[in-house]
């Protein structure tokens, strides 16, 4: 099994049957006994939306395990429903993405979760590795491939030859954050309290990180803060855009400090092909012409974005020897093959 194990979703691939589970990274439970009442996709709808007795958990944040056990429950609860009803070995090897900026700490927490919840073999791979596998980009040649990987929690700017990762970037700036800056500008323009699941979906509908060829307007639902009743206010994706504009700025700071840390040979590799964006994140419209105009480089972004990294990992189950040395050394006692 190929794991992305994502601040906002985790993404399950099964070694040739492909992507099978692709699921909210939200675990409820019970405040007063502790027991797990759902997961995944039918948790998410629970958030913000609980009782006092049901609290909607996120155990990873940015991007890294900020909840052990809850983890290794829902990490189980994947195993389990990908082997229902199918005759395979019921301990699976596993290969995890993980940030590239992590502590061993959080490397270790992240490979015993997976083991304690039934793995009989984790590996970590980070995730600009696996996304630019995924995206198809040539990481075995000498020559340099630059992926952009925007996540819930993360962004992952790296790039690779050689099979490694010769410079990379790691940020704490995702679509989570982007949710917060709309959340706080709804709160600062015009007293209005809303939710980050409205947020979001006002991101997915009308967000863009550079002028649209024709704008458009949605409305914002919340509660005044003044007088403390429901109100909705008409807004355009201009000022959406103005909202997300300081994660986005510091997105794109981010590739550009990268490039800057590059051997020059490798960035004429990454001017002949371009950057590839990858993750969540790279469907913000316009995103690519942003970058584009800050780096002078063509951007693309990668088909299907959000399973690049899952589908790197399911690549590298299939062709291990191929990619053994895109995979994280092992820095304590290795696990049986």
């Amino acid at each position: 099994m190929g794991v992305d194990l994502g601040t906002a979703n985790t993404l399950v691939h099964v070694r040739g049957r492909g992507i099978v589970i692709s699921e909210p990274s939200v675990v409820a439970k019970d405040a007063r006994t502790g027991a797990i009442l759902a997961i995944g996709a039918e948790a998410k709808r629970m958030v913000g939306r609980t009782p006092a007795s049901i609290i909607a958990v996120r155990p990873l944040k940015d991007g890294v395990i900020s909840d052990f056990d809850i983890t290794e429950q829902m990490l189980r609860y994947f195993i389990h429903k990908v082997h229902n009803g199918i005759a395979l070995l019921p301990r699976p090897r596993i290969i995890i993405g993980i940030p590239s900026g992590v502590t061993e700490v959080e490397k270790r927490a992240v490979q015993d979760a997976a083991m304690s919840a039934g793995a009989r073999w984790a590996r970590l791979v980070e995730e600009p590795m696996a996304a630019a596998i995924g995206a198809g980009l040539p990481v075995n040649e000498p020559s340099g491939s630059m992926i952009v990987d925007i996540g819930g929690g993360t962004t992952e700017v790296a790039v690779t030859s050689l099979g490694g990762i010769v410079v990379s970037r790691s940020i704490r700036i995702g679509g989570d954050e982007m949710d917060e800056n709309i959340v706080s500008y709804a709160r600062r323009e015009f007293n209005l309290l809303m939710g980050e699941r409205t947020a979001e979906d006002i991101k997915i509908a009308i967000g863009s990180a550079y002028p649209l060829d024709e704008e458009v307007t949605t409305f914002f639902r919340g509660r005044d803060l003044l007088t403390g009743l429901p109100r909705s206010i008409e807004v355009t994706s201009a000022q959406i855009r103005e909202a997300l504009d300081p994660s986005v700025e510091q997105i794109v700071d981010a590739i550009k400090d990268t490039i800057e840390e590059t051997p020059p040979e490798l960035v004429a590799d990454v001017m002949d092909q371009g950057i590839y964006l990858a993750g969540g994140g790279a469907l913000l419209r316009g995103l690519d012409t942003r970058v584009a105009e800050a780096t002078q480089m063509a951007v693309h972004v990668a088909d299907d974005p959000l399973t690049c990294v899952v589908r790197g990992c399911g690549k590298i189950l299939e062709e291990l020897e191929n990619y053994e040395r895109s995979l994280v050394v092992e820095t304590y006692a290795a696990l049986p093959h």
